[in-house]
């Protein structure tokens, strides 16, 4: 069947039931699963990433699930490049494409192209303002030489800003931003697409997270990252949710349900940030899962990309 869809997005906080979503509308449409997700590419990491079923994997072919070591560096730039490669596999394969997951900035960086995809990081810049009251200015100007001469050449020693975002997008991707600058556009312009948010009311979304929270304690979630902390991480892997706060139960800093309940409680947050970063998306067509089932979701969202 030739592929007739769009490439259908569907994506939003945490726990608001975007893997279920995704796979029933794979089966109804013929379609294959991107994640846009920066965890479920470790294969170390299967309970802090509540990665879909094995059942659902087996069903529908599910990608950038299991792509790398927790050891492995992996940002932005190098997804972005991946899932494009994925896409035009699947669409010569003559099958549709589903992205979901909740990161916000490779959805965009995946759309409009790495640089676009860049927006600021509010805590990457508050450590990189505290560097410069303590180490002076030239000393992240002679960082930004080392990890990205091109941009130096260009920048002004007391241009405090734009040191600071070259720097900040650099942390961020991995990539120079003079590169970035050079790379090219995102999908936006190679297929037709639309993009889906799905949320649910404040107060059922966090009763799902503290729910995960406990649901993830009890299926091991304590022994997954004492593995995890006994191999080299790399920083986007260290920075997982879940490996901070059952790291400070195994040095004895709090004990089993203190863990469980800081893991509920920075969950949430993320999704606060998740959704704020969101909503700043105009293009997303939002969708409420608090009283709709995921089949109802699906008929509605199969019945949008239909008429596009």
């Amino acid at each position: 069947m030739k592929s007739a869809y769009p490439v259908i997005f569907i994506v939003g906080p945490t726990c608001t039931g975007k893997s279920e979503i995704s796979f029933l509308l794979a089966q109804k449409i013929d379609a294959e699963i991107i994640y846009c997700d920066s965890v479920v590419v470790y294969k170390e990491v299967d309970i802090l990433s509540a990665k879909p079923s094995l059942e659902y994997r087996a069903a529908i072919p599910h990608h950038m699930i299991d792509r790398l070591s927790v050891s492995d560096e992996y940002n932005v730039s190098m997804y972005s490049q991946d899932v494009q490669r994925t896409i035009e596999d699947i669409r010569r394969r003559e099958k549709n494409v589903i992205i979901t997951g909740g990161s916000g900035m490779y959805m965009k960086a995946l759309l409009d192209g790495i640089f676009e995809g860049v927006e600021k990081d509010p805590e990457l810049r508050d450590k990189i303002e505290a560097r410069i009251a303590e180490k002076g200015l030239q000393s992240l100007y002679q960082r930004l030489k080392e990890v990205d001469p091109g941009a130096a050449e260009r920048i002004s020693g007391n241009d405090k800003k734009r040191i600071v975002r070259a720097l900040e997008v650099y942390e961020l991707t991995g990539s120079p931003i003079s590169q970035l600058r050079k790379q090219s556009e995102g999908i936006m312009r190679q297929y037709p697409y639309r993009l889906f948010g799905i949320m649910a009311d404040r107060g059922v979304l966090y009763q799902r997270i503290d729910r995960r929270a406990k649901k993830m304690f009890a299926s091991g979630a304590v022994d997954e990252v004492r593995k995890l902390l006994s191999l080299p991480l790399s920083v986007t892997a260290a920075g997982i949710l879940g490996v901070k706060e059952i790291k400070r139960y195994s040095n004895g800093e709090c004990d089993l349900n203190e863990a469980e309940a800081l893991l509920a409680k920075n969950t949430r947050n993320y999704a606060k940030r998740q959704m704020t970063w969101f909503r700043k998306e105009k293009r997303i067509e939002w969708i409420t899962a608090t009283d709709a089932s995921a089949k109802t979701i699906v008929e509605k969202i199969y019945k949008l990309v239909s008429r596009s």
